[in-house]
């Protein structure tokens, strides 16, 4: 299959001299571990004095990552990059709340993304995460079998009911819905309710997606087994899938517990396993949906090559690629170009709010091997070639 991803003209026409070198010098920032780590100890501490640090923030590294403060401020974003063919997913990207009017907003800020991707074919998915509509401690009780307190109860009905309602509101306006993937000790809460939406809302084709975190070495097992409840039941199932963005966390805690990790042990066992989890999907996708999230290349075009193998038109409906606001734009611009369907993540919200998102982008670009280093390498052979023209 022709390499297609190394076509920079493509991948930054949209960027002009001036955000080009902009990206160029975040990202030679970012490649400095030492500086990420002082940076994000400076930017939390800034925060929390109330520093005026936003406007600084927001020329840098926010307007590179996010699409805005709000999603009415997204839309300039989205309609650029769709005149190139590629789609947007408004992603509210507020974390780590744990008050009632808090998870309220979030449900109806994600009721209101639902609203402006029904009324815009740039925008064809929606989103939310679980831990917007309830606390973590309580997604790891629940997961865990420990029985509720009344009240605890009474909240956990309220988190049950938030996904219905938006589920609910996906299915009526017909928005394919992503619900995304956090650690993993509350998962398993997360994804009994996913699966409960599925069996509701999924009867004619995919519309409810779970995330399936590929670095967990038991992630293919459950699609298997949702797979096996689908066909007994009679619905679709859609998955997003990606490698995973809490590596540390996960094994800190698994080591802290005393438990045995829940990620794979090398690089090499997760690409397999992402690689494998393709497979298994193409291989049903007269009963499934996929949204492969990835900036990995050569799994990019493993699911092409799958693709081509089997007849599906790079247009299937059925099909998507995804990548991050920001990143990886050699992969995403070219598979538009390529008649594929690719969206971005789109993440939005109030500057310090968003921050969390923010500094796990920057240490997730340090610690990935190899990734900053070709955004560098792209974003250099670009300023090279418009220099040159």
């Amino acid at each position: 299959m022709k390499k297609i991803f190394k076509n920079t003209e493509i991948a930054f026409a949209l960027k002009s001299d001036t955000e080009l070198d902009r990206a160029f010098f975040l990202f030679k920032m970012i490649s400095s571990q030492p500086l990420v780590r002082i940076g994000t100890a400076v930017t939390n501490f800034a925060l929390k004095v109330h520093l005026p640090v936003e406007k600084l923030i927001r020329a840098s590294v926010f307007d590179h990552f996010c699409g805005g403060v709000n999603e009415e401020d997204c839309l300039s974003v989205v309609d650029k990059m769709y005149t190139k063919g590629v789609s947007s997913v408004l992603d509210y990207s507020v974390e780590g709340k744990e008050e009632e009017d808090q998870f309220e907003a979030a449900l109806k800020m994600t009721l209101k993304t639902i609203d402006f991707a029904q009324e815009r074919k740039a925008i064809p998915f929606a989103v939310f995460k679980p831990t917007g509509l309830g606390r973590i401690d309580l997604y790891e009780k629940v997961g865990a079998k420990i029985a509720l307190t009344e009240a605890e109860q009474a909240e956990w009905d309220r988190v049950v009911e938030r996904f219905d309602i938006i589920c609910s509101e996906a299915h009526k306006k017909d928005v394919a819905l992503l619900i995304d993937a956090e650690e993993s000790w509350m998962q398993d809460a997360a994804d009994d309710i996913v699966a409960d939406m599925m069996r509701k809302y999924n009867k004619e084709k995919a519309i409810v997606f779970n995330t399936l975190q590929m670095y967990r070495w038991n992630r293919l097992d459950y699609l298997k087994k949702l797979h096996e409840q689908a066909k007994q039941q009679g619905f679709h199932i859609g998955i997003k899938i990606v490698r995973g963005a809490y590596m540390e966390k996960e094994n800190d805690k698994a080591a802290e517990k005393g438990y045995k990790s829940p990620i794979c042990t090398s690089k090499e066992t997760t690409d397999a396993n992402y690689n494998a989890a393709i497979l298994y999907m193409l291989e049903n996708i007269d009963s499934m949906s996929i949204f492969a999230g990835t900036h990995n290349e050569e799994s990019t075009y493993y699911l092409m090559q799958l693709m081509e193998e089997k007849g599906i038109a790079a247009t299937d409906n059925r099909i998507w690629f995804g990548q991050l606001y920001g990143m990886s734009d050699n992969i995403s611009y070219n598979l538009a170009y390529n008649g594929y369907n690719v969206a971005k993540y789109l993440p939005f919200g109030p500057v310090k709010d968003v921050m969390p998102y923010l500094i796990r982008r920057a240490e997730e670009n340090t610690s990935v091997a190899g990734q900053t280093s070709r955004e560098l390498k792209m974003l250099k052979k670009e300023r090279k070639r418009r220099k040159k023209a």
